[in-house]
């Protein structure tokens, strides 16, 4: 585990002050806001708070498989580092990849785990597995992290869902065998808002409302013969989307209401804008976001993409912390920055790195989590588990158990079959606040 020898009451104060002074800076680029440094210098003259759970939670997922060698687990000096150097953060004894300097300037403020492990190595059933803890089988679909906060815990906002998706939702495990108005709703592109919000120009409100009404005297005769909890779901589902259509609440999912220089903060790319869409809907009282960041699959030729992806991340995760904490809404949001599994310590032929789910990286930050940490190692190639082996459904007991969610009560699919939230891991304490 790499963290220095330091008293461990002294240590969490001197991480706390760190988190307080890096993550109280404006955005690069001279960005500032009224509300902003003002607020949070009072606020570190006050007494501190006993840590909450997280009331809402952003879970940025890197998909096709980040290589932790290259971001958050560097190896330097060796074959296995490849081209990438290690840099030093604000924790003194912590090192990230060169291609993360924005994340680097606020480590105090993170918890990198660098032993996380799985068997599963194909892109599909690890992604699968990292999103619902348990591993995909045919006669059962598991929910998601989003569908589990959303079936514990009570609306923060009664007009809009509790449980987004920004980008790619190819199969997605959604609300498994929960409600399906438990599941994401899906915004494939941040930059285009919410989908299917307006009437199409052929349609005045009073045909549209004529239409419901036949078509629920269509349904009726269905409905009331059969009592099907599923038909009900989706009703609420169609009901709530119905709700939507001329709703103010969806001038949240506008982008263009933010100024240039806020945008331009995040990056101006789907990933940054995604996250500051995220950003918008916490404000919104919406309880899981996830944004997804594709292209991570990199077999050939990866340090021609890892510039670009990697400075994408590093710009959009740090701009995202900064901004939730100047908006006093990191104390209640927890950001989770998560894959499938690692890429190989060897360099292929391909100039690549490959599959390798023997040990990779993962990072929280925000509620519920004791910041300012590495927990874990790799051994000194980056190829296996060192010390502190967390498996995938220990980091997703973390995420749980961080959000103040049950991670050893039953429940009961509708075959019966006992699951809990998280996979039936454990939480790893000493990631918790």
């Amino acid at each position: 585990m790499s963290r220095p020898e330091i008293n461990p009451a002294a240590r969490r104060d001197f991480m706390a002050s760190i988190a307080r002074s890096l993550l109280g800076v404006s955005f690069v680029g001279g960005l500032t806001r009224a509300t902003g440094l003002g607020q949070l210098a009072a606020q570190e003259t006050a007494p501190a708070a006993a840590p909450a759970a997280a009331k809402q939670i952003i879970y940025l997922f890197m998909d096709g498989a980040m290589s932790h060698l290259d971001t958050f687990d560097p190896k330097p000096g060796t074959e296995e580092g490849g081209e990438t150097t290690a840099i030093a953060t604000s924790v003194p004894g912590i090192q990230f990849g060169d291609r993360l300097p924005k994340l680097a300037s606020i480590a105090g403020a993170l918890a990198v785990v660098r032993s996380l492990g799985t068997e599963t190595g194909a892109h599909d059933p690890a992604k699968y597995l990292m999103r619902t803890g348990y591993k995909q089988l045919n006669s059962v679909r598991h929910p998601g992290m989003g569908a589990w906060m959303a079936h514990q815990t009570k609306r923060l906002n009664a007009d809009l869902p509790p449980n987004f998706l920004i980008g790619s939702g190819n199969r997605h495990p959604g609300a498994g065998f929960l409600d399906a108005n438990l599941s994401p709703v899906p915004i494939g592109k941040a930059t285009g808002g919410l989908a299917n919000t307006k009437l199409p120009s052929y349609l005045d409100e009073k045909w549209f409302e004529k239409r419901l009404i036949l078509a629920n005297r269509f349904d009726q005769k269905f409905q009331s013969a059969r009592q099907n909890p599923q038909v009900d779901a989706y009703n609420r589902l169609y009901s709530e989307a119905k709700q939507l259509l001329g709703s103010s609440k969806l001038d949240a999912f506008d982008l263009s209401q933010e100024t240039d220089k806020v945008r331009e903060a995040y990056g101006q790319n789907e990933f940054g804008q995604g996250c500051l869409l995220a950003r918008r809907l916490v404000e919104q009282g919406i309880r899981f976001i996830e944004v997804n960041y594709g292209g991570w699959d990199m077999h050939q030729e990866i340090y021609e993409k890892l510039d670009t992806h990697a400075e994408v991340m590093d710009t959009a995760v740090s701009s995202l912390l900064r901004d939730l904490n100047a908006r006093g809404l990191l104390k209640q949001t927890l950001v989770v920055v998560a894959t499938e599994f690692g890429r190989t310590p060897k360099i292929n032929v391909n100039a690549g790195r490959d599959h390798h789910p023997g040990v990779f990286s993962g990072l929280l930050a925000g509620a519920g989590i004791r910041a300012g940490q590495v927990y874990g190692a790799s051994d000194d190639r980056g190829f296996s588990v060192d010390a502190d082996r967390v498996t995938v459904e220990d980091f997703n007991a973390t995420i749980a158990a961080a959000a103040g969610l049950d991670t050893k009560f039953d429940f009961y699919s509708p075959s019966g079959r006992p699951f809990r939230i998280g996979g039936g891991g454990d939480p790893v304490k000493e990631l918790l606040a």
